[in-house]
């Protein structure tokens, strides 16, 4: 199973060479590329992730009972029809408020929300909850808040998980500490793969190919699954990069608990 989590930069005629009218076949190139089962994009204006939809005939798009609004840039899963199909899924803002349209609180800059489903692996049967959001990257104590939010639903849905995202925080932030706590049960597959943290494996790179900031993207996971592998896209076309981000990949097996047997 590979899994993709992709910030696609919204759409901002202030980037100028790298608005999104220029960079948008690089994302589809992207993605046909490494060609993920589940993809969770970031910053997805709604007219951003049609174009997407119509270019990915592979996938299906997933936006249960959106509210659609182009002033929203949405957290967003794409599935691999080949992979598997959603039997359920839904989406709350990041807020005391989950279900009012746009809802924030504490200091947080703009309303953030995460999409989630629930998807049956079409090869092995089984059912894993999946999750895309983005947490703010202005406040502090809201993204602590949200990370809560986000521990507590996983919490209340027992089974697998794949949590993933831009959450404008790095490894040691508190963040991090609340989902990877083990009463949250979630791991990081980039240290579950083997790897350090290095300055070059930051994954925001303001469309330079320079690792800045933070290594903010991350794919958590349950104990339900191992990492095979792990790493940060860094592929450009000609120089021009699909994003100010780099994607993250990580390849997972399903783990039996009981006798220790894998499928991929």
């Amino acid at each position: 199973m590979r899994v993709m989590t992709f910030n696609l930069r919204f759409e901002n005629d202030r980037d100028g060479e790298n608005s999104w009218i220029y960079r948008r076949d690089l994302v589809v190139e992207t993605v046909r590329r490494y060609r993920p089962d589940l993809l969770g994009t970031q910053e997805g204006r709604w007219t951003m992730l049609l174009y997407l939809a119509e270019k990915l005939d592979e996938y299906a798009l997933h936006a249960p009972d959106r509210v659609l609004d182009e002033t929203c840039q949405y957290p967003t899963l794409f599935v691999r029809t080949a992979f598997g199909t959603v039997s359920d899924g839904g989406e709350f803002w990041l807020s005391q408020t989950p279900t009012v349209h746009r809802s924030k609180d504490w200091d947080s800059a703009f309303p953030r929300m995460m999409s989630w489903a629930q998807v049956r692996d079409g090869e092995t049967g089984r059912t894993l909850w999946v999750a895309v959001t983005h947490l703010d990257h202005i406040g502090v104590e809201a993204r602590r808040e949200q990370a809560r939010i986000l521990a507590r639903w996983v919490q209340a849905h027992p089974g697998a998980h794949v949590l993933m995202g831009d959450f404008n925080d790095g490894p040691e932030s508190s963040v991090y500490r609340i989902l990877t706590d083990p009463e949250v049960g979630l791991h990081d597959t980039w240290r579950e793969g083997g790897k350090a943290e290095r300055d070059e494996d930051k994954t925001h790179h303001g469309f330079s190919g320079v690792p800045q900031k933070s290594r903010m993207d991350w794919i958590l996971v349950s104990d339900h699954f191992q990492v095979r592998d792990v790493h940060i896209v860094r592929d450009h076309f000609g120089g021009r990069y699909p994003s100010d981000h780099f994607p993250y990949v990580a390849d997972l097996s399903w783990t039996d608990a009981i006798n220790g047997t894998q499928s991929h």
